[in-house]
Formats: structure tokens, C-alpha cells, sequence
């Protein structure tokens, strides 16, 4: 039986590149005993046999978004969004000076209980992916100002290996005991 959208708390799991989203949405996942979503950039690009352009980034952003709707629908209660519509606005204005306007419209429409901010604090990993190790600092400001401007509740997780999961589910479960009362 599929559940109503209502029916699932969405965290998005945002910040620069090489801090550790991906991991800490699948740890959550577990602990959480739900399912996560992953990045879809990841699999776009990797077909692209071209640089992205402006509108690679509006279509990564639509498959990132069908995707976390399939998910909602087999999550458990929560479902962990490694990258929403903030991490691709960015993005375009990076690396385009502009936000495409079916981003900004519908960054407003999605809701989520929580955003985690990764911070920069762990060791910069190389990907073929990866574009900007020496602006990791420029960028995490960038996170953290867009999600002041969009005024929603956002809690930085730092550290490294269990110190940044242990973070997160204190941050989780001080926002999920007034919605569910559960200790």
C-alpha cells in the first residue's frame, strides 16, 4: 500500500562536495530503518559523453526529484534525501551565475522536517565527479546562507566517522519526539 506524501518526515542532506552526504544518508537509512535517496547527478552525469550544461543541471534536478517521490512511497516514517533542490541551485549559480526558474519554483513547493549541513571538515576525497576542492569553504557559506534566506531549519553536522552520525540522530530524534512522542 502506498503511503500519502503527508504520511512521510523528509531530511535533506545538503552541503559542498566530499563531506560525506552519501554515506550519512545510507548510516541514517539503517538506523532509521528506512531507505534513502540517492543522488541522482551521480548516475546522470556519469552518461553524459559531453560537459553539463545549464539544462543538465534542470534535468538532474527534475530525476532528483521523481526519484524522491518513488521513494517516499517504500520509506519507513523518514526518508533521508542525499541532495535536494538547494544543492542544485547552487550549483547553477556556481557554475552558471543563475538559478533556473523551475528550480527557484519548485524549491518552494518542497517541504522538508530538517536539513543537515555538512560541514567541510573531513578529508577532501577525488572523484571524477568533483570539481572544486580549494572552495569547499566558499561553498559550505553559500549552503548555509541559502538556507538562512529560505528559513528553514537546518542543524550543521561536523566531525568525523560516528561523531557526525551520532550529530545527526540527536538532531533527528530532538525533531521527531513533538511529532511522534517517542522517547
Amino acid at each position: 500500500m502506498e503511503k500519502t506524501d503527508n504520511s512521510i518526515i523528509r531530511i535533506a542532506i545538503v552541503g559542498p562536495e566530499s563531506t560525506g552526504k552519501s554515506d550519512l544518508a545510507k548510516d541514517l537509512a539503517i538506523h532509521y530503518n528506512t531507505c534513502y535517496v540517492e543522488e541522482y547527478a551521480r548516475e546522470y552525469i556519469n552518461k553524459l559523453n559531453r560537459p553539463y550544461t545549464i539544462d543538465d543541471i534542470i534535468a538532474i534536478s527534475k530525476g532528483q526529484m521523481e526519484l524522491e517521490d518513488k521513494m517516499a512511497a517504500k520509506a519507513n516514517k523518514i526518508l533521508f534525501c542525499d541532495t535536494n533542490l538547494v544543492v542544485t541551485k547552487i550549483w547553477a549559480e556556481h557554475a552558471y551565475k543563475q538559478c533556473p526558474e523551475w528550480i527557484s519554483v519548485n524549491l518552494k513547493k518542497r517541504q522538508y522536517a530538517l536539513h543537515l549541513l555538512t560541514n567541510i571538515d573531513m578529508p577532501w576525497m577525488p572523484d571524477p565527479q568533483r570539481e572544486h576542492p580549494y572552495l569547499r569553504e566558499y561553498l559550505f557559506e553559500k549552503y548555509q546562507r541559502e538556507l538562512d534566506n529560505e528559513k528553514v531549519a537546518y542543524t550543521i553536522i561536523s566531525g568525523i566517522g560516528n561523531e557526525r552520525i551520532s550529530q545527526a540522530i540527536k538532531a533527528i530524534d530532538t525533531l521527531l519526539y513533538p511529532l511522534t512522542g517517542l522517547p
